[in-house]
């Protein structure tokens, strides 16, 4: 075979960055996950089993208040369990923050 020669080539791809990722997700709050749990008629344990996230995650979530916390990923997942199961997220417009199901 002729010569051989060895090509070495660097890509810069810009990191996304954990807060941009953050302000692209709805707000959803532990008021609204637990009423649209009960939309659905669905336990905690239900919730879990939809989303993937671990029943002991679910229930310390669901003894707080306000924003739901916990990791993006486990936001991501709680949300869209109950939006797969038909709930629709009602931001917070002066009306107040909800939750109903799809017609």
């Amino acid at each position: 075979m002729g010569d051989c020669f060895s090509l070495q080539v660097s890509v810069m791809i810009p990191k996304v960055s954990t807060w941009v990722i953050a302000l692209s997700i709805l707000k959803v709050s532990i008021e609204q996950v637990k009423a649209a749990r009960a939309l659905l008629r669905w336990s905690q344990n239900d919730l879990a089993e939809a989303s993937g996230v671990s029943i002991p995650t679910v229930k310390r979530l669901e003894a707080t208040t306000g924003d739901l916390g916990g990791r993006a990923a486990t936001v991501a997942a709680i949300r869209s369990a109950l939006e797969t199961a038909g709930v629709e997220f009602i931001p917070e417009n002066g009306g107040g923050a909800g939750v109903r199901l799809r017609k």
